[in-house]
């Protein structure tokens, strides 16, 4: 992965080596994981916000908790499998279908 050069102030930059060399970790790796965290943080903020709009909507609001009931009762008949993070079936319930 390509690299890129970012100015940031002093007390930033010291803040930032405090906290790599508490964790043992690279500053890049350190900075690279804040990144990451604030873009997830700001996704929820946001999703969080639409969803308040809809609620302030009845109807909107209706609509969308009358979509979510659908998906809630369907069923593929694969009630207690879990899936890990990379896709993969790690364990498995029993059918009910």
């Amino acid at each position: 992965m390509g690299q890129a050069m970012v100015r940031i102030n002093v007390h930033t930059h010291q803040t930032l080596r405090e906290i790599a060399q508490a964790e043992h970790r690279s500053m890049q790796a350190v900075l690279e994981k804040a990144v990451e965290e604030y873009r997830r943080r700001r996704l929820l903020e946001e999703a969080n916000a639409a969803y308040a709009v809809l609620r302030n909507d009845p109807e909107a609001w209706r609509e969308v908790q009358a979509e979510q009931a659908e998906w809630e009762g369907l069923s593929d008949g694969l009630e207690g499998e879990t899936w890990a993070e990379e896709g993969k079936l790690t364990t498995t319930g029993k059918r009910t279908g």
